[in-house]
């Protein structure tokens, strides 16, 4: 989490994603059309990584509905009405609420239930 949306800041979270995973064959990429997903930095190391880049049309939401779903069941089942006293206080509950509950209890058909 940083208080800026840089395009070095999401190609630095989708190279932890890549790394994470063993670099993935045939990954889709979909994001809105941001700044930071839009620019030649972030456009290029799609490419260099073989990801297909996805991007909603603008004012689309449901193009992503399956991230909408995820942030809706965080908002209501972790961050619903929490106030946290620092940006690393809500950085770490949003790992954990992602990393030791979500990904292990909730397989998605939309993602071959992985």
């Amino acid at each position: 989490m940083q208080s800026s949306m840089t395009s070095q800041f999401v190609a630095d979270a989708l190279m932890m994603a890549v790394w994470r995973r063993g670099h993935p064959r045939e990954v889709l990429h979909h994001s809105d059309q941001g700044s930071q997903y839009t620019s030649e930095h972030f456009q290029k190391l799609l490419v260099e990584q073989g990801i297909v880049c996805s991007m909603s049309r603008a004012g689309e939401v449901l193009d992503n509905s399956a991230m909408e779903s995820f942030f809706s069941s965080m908002k209501t089942e972790r961050m619903g009405r929490k106030v946290y006293g620092t940006r690393d206080q809500a950085g770490a509950d949003v790992f954990d609420y992602i990393d030791r509950f979500y990904k292990p209890t909730r397989r998605h058909s939309t993602l071959g239930y992985r």
